[in-house]
């Protein structure tokens, strides 16, 4: 009898786990997991998956927060005291979104009149090297900044751009 019993609770705990790490693995995008069967691999990419989350959390913080200051120092204008110099040492940096749109990528960048700019031939070989052709550019001064708009096309569909990739490239240029 108790042998029974404790074959019953141990059946209903493997169902139990079996039922958790099928819910676990619903939850990792199909690239994590793909081609990997054994619950150790799962249970690892989960913590992959995990890592790769908290560090785009830190990436997408750190962005908001630039953002946010140099919001706030638009709005508030002359503002005194060390909120203009965070100001400062901000919009010296690169800003640039890249995100898709219906011709294929579109990029906006903008930096610092005065020096640090990106030269546009080295955007544009960046984008070369990224399979992208120039289909249309705009640029303006707004603010003592030099900001440029960038559309481009996909040379070869069979290539997947990482997005993220090239805008942290991007921002690095000087």
């Amino acid at each position: 009898m108790e042998k029974m019993m404790h074959r019953e609770t141990e059946r209903q705990r493997r169902q139990e786990m079996a039922s958790l790490y099928a819910s676990l693995r619903s939850l990792l995008p199909l690239h994590f997991i793909k081609g990997k069967r054994s619950t150790s691999d799962q249970v690892n990419e989960a913590v992959n998956y995990i890592k790769y989350l908290q560090r785009k959390i830190k990436e997408l913080s750190v962005r908001r927060d630039d953002l946010m200051v140099l919001s706030r120092g638009s709005l508030l204008g002359s503002s005194n005291g060390d909120f203009k110099e965070d100001v400062e040492m901000i919009s010296g940096k690169n800003h640039v979104v890249v995100r898709q749109c219906l011709v294929g990528v579109e990029i906006m960048l903008s930096s610092r009149c005065c020096g640090g700019q990106p030269r546009f031939s080295s955007v544009l070989q960046v984008l070369s090297e990224y399979g992208l052709c120039l289909l249309n550019s705009i640029s303006s001064i707004v603010d003592d900044r030099l900001v440029y708009t960038i559309q481009a096309e996909v040379n070869d569909m069979a290539l997947m751009i990482d997005l993220a990739e090239l805008e942290k490239r991007l921002i690095r240029m000087k």
